[in-house]
């Protein structure tokens, strides 16, 4: 009831009891106003001001929800910018990989911006699919059709354009191969991940895949479609192995309102966390061994084996750290360690890379595949200045320091070579 209406409510009941008093004079002992009346009108003012506060107070969000965000807002939040532009760098980074003798920035340019439109597309079909979830959790409320921002007409209509023109642009300018790779990604995401988030607990090994798939991507449209490189598969399996801690912990930390909407999570499924914190310490295991097989399979230099133990300590200590005292807040450093965690280590991977060691940027006719060359060349120099073993007293036939790692492939190399040439002279020699 107003302000107004419980004001004349009030009065009535006060001209009830005057009217049915005994005696009705006018002295001015009478007519003058009681305490009670007064402290009524006091009230009564109370009422009327204390009712238009609230008004004000509850005109403000009417207001704000009015005002929604930008259209162009909308757009790029249902193609999941953020989760778009991880792809579009890995992606690149596989593209990159592959090194000088297959480096075009054209390329590289077209493959980024089909990928980037192939993940929105697969993003927006998602949150198609999937409003009606969205709606029941804290996360995803936000999210433009949820809100109302943007119709299902919309979104529909952007995620066929945007996966149209991605396919489009990649079957242009690169190769089958990275064409089909693209395709499927998006039947993968928008398709089988987002059914089997709500049916299966094996979803999150499903979603693995889709962001293998990026840096597979990249380095098939540089080198036209070959898939089965060494190189490829190990960038591949990176990016499958990374996901599991990264994506783990998340569910862990949201763990309520993935149970809100209705999603088969570990973290859900389970009430201590102990299957959680078990599948994040064996997948940081599994991702450690990435820069041992790299060098084993001569991918890149020893150094990268080096700087890879530096990571992946670290990355063990916060799992294992989580595994025995199961928290948000040590989940949320798991995940935290994940952010910057995959960056370092693809950034160190390109940067000793063997594809780009026969480059010489000052024969490069392409000004940017040069820079990157020189870029790389200039890193590795920088650091073996800080390196420990680098500046050992070991030196070549030509007076320069060498890096004793280097130094003893070689020694081993010449003793094998000697060995060969020995048993050749014996067998010539028994033959003569």
């Amino acid at each position: 009831m107003s302000s107004l209406g419980r004001l004349m409510l009030r009065e009535r009941r006060v001209g009830r009891s005057v009217l049915s008093s005994s005696s009705l004079t006018f002295s001015r002992k009478q007519y003058s106003p009681s305490v009670s009346s007064l402290s009524l009108m006091m009230d009564s003012v109370r009422l009327f001001s204390s009712d238009s506060r609230n008004n004000k107070d509850t005109a403000a969000p009417l207001v704000a929800k009015r005002s929604s965000p930008s259209i162009l807002k909308a757009y790029s939040e249902l193609s999941k910018a953020r989760l778009s532009a991880l792809v579009v760098a890995t992606t690149a980074a596989g593209f990159v990989a592959a090194g000088g003798p297959h480096f075009c920035p054209a390329t590289l340019a077209a493959c980024c911006t089909g990928t980037a439109l192939c993940s929105s597309s697969a993003a927006a079909l998602n949150q198609i699919f999937e409003s009606h979830l969205d709606a029941k959790m804290k996360r995803t409320q936000q999210r433009p059709l949820v809100q109302g921002t943007l119709t299902q007409t919309q979104a529909s209509v952007a995620a066929t354009a945007w996966g149209l023109a991605g396919t489009g642009i990649l079957a242009y300018t690169t190769d089958p191969v990275t064409t089909l790779l693209g395709a499927s990604n998006i039947v993968l995401y928008a398709g089988v991940y987002t059914y089997m988030k709500q049916h299966s607990v094996y979803n999150t090994w499903v979603g693995a895949v889709v962001g293998a798939i990026p840096p597979v991507m990249g380095w098939s449209a540089a080198t036209g479609g070959q898939v089965w490189d060494p190189e490829a598969i190990l960038l591949g399996a990176t990016l499958y192995l990374w996901q599991m801690p990264h994506f783990f912990a998340l569910s862990y930390m949201h763990r309520l309102d993935y149970a809100r909407g209705g999603f088969q999570m570990v973290p859900v499924l389970e009430e201590n966390g102990d299957r959680t914190s078990q599948l994040i310490t064996r997948y940081t295991w599994y991702l450690s061994t990435i820069p041992v097989l790299t060098t084993v399979l001569d991918v890149t230099n020893s150094m990268f084996l080096y700087e890879g133990v530096a990571l992946n300590t670290y990355a063990l200590y916060v799992a294992y750290k989580f595994q025995y005292e199961r928290s948000n807040a040590n989940a949320r450093k798991v995940f935290l360690t994940s952010l910057w965690y995959l960056p370092c280590l693809l950034m160190l991977l390109l940067l000793h890379s063997k594809t780009w060691d026969d480059v010489d940027e000052e024969k490069v006719e392409n000004p940017l595949r040069g820079y990157i060359a020189s870029s790389i060349h200039a890193a590795r120099d920088a650091g073996r200045q800080l390196c420990l073993h680098e500046t050992a007293i070991n030196k070549t036939e030509d007076g320069e320091k060498a890096c004793p790692v280097k130094l003893g492939k070689k020694t081993s190399n010449e003793i094998a070579e000697q060995a060969k040439t020995t048993i050749v002279l014996e067998q010539e020699s028994s033959r003569a």
